[in-house]
């Protein structure tokens, strides 16, 4: 187990939830100045172009800083203005959203799995991880564990959220990617430690028979616990406890077990929206922007973990003795079926709570 000391700076915490019309789309505009020394005998005229992002919920701050950077970058390049529509949400939500219509350019979302579920929904072109760096890969997180103040109920380990009286705040895998990883994190703290399925079975029934709240999403789950003061443990990405420690919501200290899961969540370009658009040139290079020195290290300040190695080694995120992926969980086909699915391993763990 670790523990990292962060600073504290101010941000903002939102989750919008999708209302099946644009009016959930914020946008954000950058604005050309007129040419210097036109000349009289000719109109000029401002080329521009517009993305829409939709990205779950604990992106925002970082992508508060990255789409100014690619703002400017791209003007310079091209003499171009673009012009962005944002959304953040849970993943699931997200997803179900720009199947059911909601026109996103380029979609980052917290699961492999829902980037396939688009893909299935046939807006993204098979092959999508290839198109990309790392796979399609832009960060990396694990799961943490914040406690109260001075951690009053002494929780250190996994195996401490299934003790008597403590009150754990997770999301709802159904509507949140981080709950998904959470689920996996704690069904491979077993699996990848020794144990079989029967005994991770017994374990995450255990926790969630101390799961008193059930969030929606990532940032709903923080703000139940520190704006609510709801519950004795919250498990929740690394990246937004990190987040509320520079927010000061909370001690400069959390929990990162040692044996944990690598949460890697993908970027991909919706590519029957983009051609309808026109706009498929500025959304790849916005995509491909994602992986570079200078967008990574904005992920990297709001609490993810670069996936450029150069940018990693800037920040001094702790060392995970055991870190495993999903796929030594079989993949996102086979846990989705196995956990998450009607009448999966998730739905007879909570009826019988």
């Amino acid at each position: 187990m670790s523990t990292f000391p962060v600073k504290q700076v101010a941000i903002s915490a939102v989750a919008i939830a999708f209302i099946a019309s644009a009016a959930m789309l914020s946008g954000t505009a950058t604005v050309n100045s007129a040419p210097s020394t036109p000349k009289p005998t000719l109109i000029s005229q401002s080329k521009s172009s517009q993305i829409t992002l939709v990205s779950y919920a604990v992106t925002k701050a970082a992508y508060e800083k990255i789409i100014p950077l690619f703002v400017a970058d791209w003007k310079k390049q091209t003499g171009e203005t673009v012009t962005f529509k944002t959304s953040f949400g849970g993943s699931g939500r997200q997803t179900r959203a720009v199947i059911d219509g909601l026109p996103a350019d380029v979609v980052n979302l917290s699961l492999a799995g829902d980037v396939k579920k688009i893909e299935k929904s046939g807006l993204i072109t098979p092959g999508w991880e290839r198109e990309l760096p790392n796979s399609s890969i832009v960060t990396h997180s694990v799961v943490a564990l914040e406690t109260r103040e001075g951690n009053p109920k002494g929780i250190k380990t996994w195996a401490d959220l299934a003790k008597p009286g403590i009150s754990v705040v997770t999301a709802n895998p159904k509507t949140s990617g981080v709950a998904k990883w959470n689920f996996a994190a704690l069904w491979g703290s077993v699996t990848h430690n020794g144990g079989n399925d029967a005994k991770a079975s017994q374990f995450v029934s255990a926790v969630f028979k101390n799961v008193t709240v059930l969030a929606k999403d990532a940032r709903e789950a923080s703000d139940i616990f520190y704006k609510k003061g709801q519950g004795d443990v919250l498990l929740n990405y690394e990246n937004e406890v990190i987040l509320a420690a520079k927010q000061g919501k909370t001690s400069p200290a959390y929990i990162v077990p040692s044996v944990n899961i690598s949460i890697d969540t993908p970027v991909a370009v919706i590519d029957k929206n983009v051609d309808k658009h026109g706009n498929r040139k500025v959304v790849e290079a916005f995509a491909k922007f994602l992986f570079t020195p200078q967008a990574q290290r904005e992920f990297g300040k709001t609490g993810f973990r670069p996936v450029n190695s150069t940018v990693a080694a800037e920040f001094n995120f702790p060392k995970i003795a055991k870190l495993y992926t999903i796929g030594g969980l079989g993949g996102w086909d086979a846990v989705d079926r196995k956990f998450f699915a009607d009448g999966g391993i998730f739905d007879k763990i909570y009826a019988s709570r």
